[in-house]
């Protein structure tokens, strides 16, 4: 009993230190599994105590409900517009995670009205008040919602996988993010490779990004090629779940871990919220 009460007053503690942290879960291109590594991370750090919101804003895919084999019935625009709770917004899922489904509501902010705004800020203050991480599930490429919401995020993982075009596409990304203005902190990952691969792959996008922009991410780690990870997703169950000592979900320990030892940025949840008001305005 007292051990739990430690462990509790010693992560109260942290998270009014840390702040809420908000980032922006992206790729260059489409099919490198975002959405896979969203989730899963977002259950590992669920597991080691923090609070843990995912925010599906990959526009009417639905991807994060179908890797967790659930089906919300309150979407972001349902909140928005038609009255709902925040209460119904918030999803419990498997693993710990709370999920909020964006469908059509990720289009609407684009097109906020006053009624809109006081509804998105109203969500912000009630999630202040119990989130650690906020991890935002964008959509892959240079769309410029996609981008919206990469630029409001302090804090960016960009996967991408050994493919030419995948890293052609993740550096055209970067490109395109460094010319909205201040560049969030970026954390690569690279994914279906061996470790020296990945260690190679995201150098050469360190070196151009460091060469033509005169900056670089970070590389924050790999994960194999992994047949757990189809299977988990045909069973509709989170790898770190169904498998949690496959090869893939080992490695996406570390990542987890890795991410929790990093400091929180400035602003966390008020400056995304804010940012995206100011965007879609």
């Amino acid at each position: 009993m007292r051990d739990q009460a430690h462990k509790l007053k010693t992560l109260v503690t942290r998270r009014q230190k840390a702040g809420s942290r908000v980032l922006a879960i992206t790729s260059g291109k489409g099919g490198v599994g975002k959405t896979s590594l969203a989730v899963n991370l977002g259950i590992l750090l669920a597991q080691r105590g923090h609070q843990v919101i995912l925010f599906d804003a990959d526009l009417g895919l639905a991807n994060a409900e179908i890797l967790l084999g659930v089906s919300s019935n309150c979407t972001l625009y349902d909140y928005l517009y038609r009255g709902r709770r925040v209460e119904d917004l918030l999803h419990p899922v498997p693993g710990g995670l709370r999920l909020i489904s964006g469908g059509s509501g990720v289009q609407e902010l684009a097109q906020l009205n006053e009624q809109g705004r006081e509804r998105l800020l109203a969500l912000l203050l009630f999630l202040q008040s119990d989130t650690d991480f906020l991890l935002v599930d964008t959509g892959a490429g240079i769309d410029s919602l996609v981008l919206d919401f990469v630029a409001a995020a302090e804090e960016v993982l960009l996967l991408l996988t050994p493919e030419p075009t995948s890293l052609t596409d993740a550096y055209a990304l970067l490109k395109v993010l460094q010319r909205r203005g201040p560049m969030p902190r970026v954390f690569l990952v690279v994914n279906r490779a061996s470790g020296r691969e990945a260690e190679r792959v995201a150098s050469r996008l360190q070196l151009a990004c460091r060469h033509f922009l005169q900056w670089e991410p970070v590389y924050l780690g790999f994960l194999p090629e992994d047949r757990n990870v189809g299977q988990a997703v045909k069973e509709q169950h989170p790898l770190v779940l169904r498998f949690p000592f496959a090869p893939a979900a080992r490695q996406l320990e570390k990542i987890a871990s890795q991410l929790e030892g990093k400091s929180a940025c400035d602003r966390g949840l008020d400056g995304f919220f804010r940012r995206l008001c100011k965007i879609f305005t």
